[in-house]
């Protein structure tokens, strides 16, 4: 998001919250924050390299997705949103 919505958002929050509301609403998002950062932890060498040998053994054993596949099954998964939704309406 960039800064002038984060601003804008900001700028409403403190028009509309009470105190108490806004004191609230910091307690969570910290909360909701610190919660997130601790579940990005980075990765150990180790398992870097332990996924880029996995990575080499996918493509040696041809288990592996080029564009064109990515897209088709992409343009595919559209198509099937796009009957569905037709059918529903129907």
């Amino acid at each position: 998001m960039s800064e002038a919505t984060l601003q804008g958002l900001l700028d409403y929050l403190y028009s509309t919250l009470t105190p108490d509301n806004m004191r609230w609403m910091a307690t969570h998002l910290m909360a909701h924050a610190d919660s997130d950062e601790e579940n990005l932890k980075p990765y150990t060498m180790e398992e870097i390299n332990a996924r880029i040998d996995q990575s080499e053994r996918d493509s040696a054993e041809g288990k592996v997705y080029d564009f064109d596949d990515v897209m088709r099954e992409i343009e595919e998964e559209f198509a099937l949103e796009e009957k569905l939704e037709m059918a529903e309406a129907v």
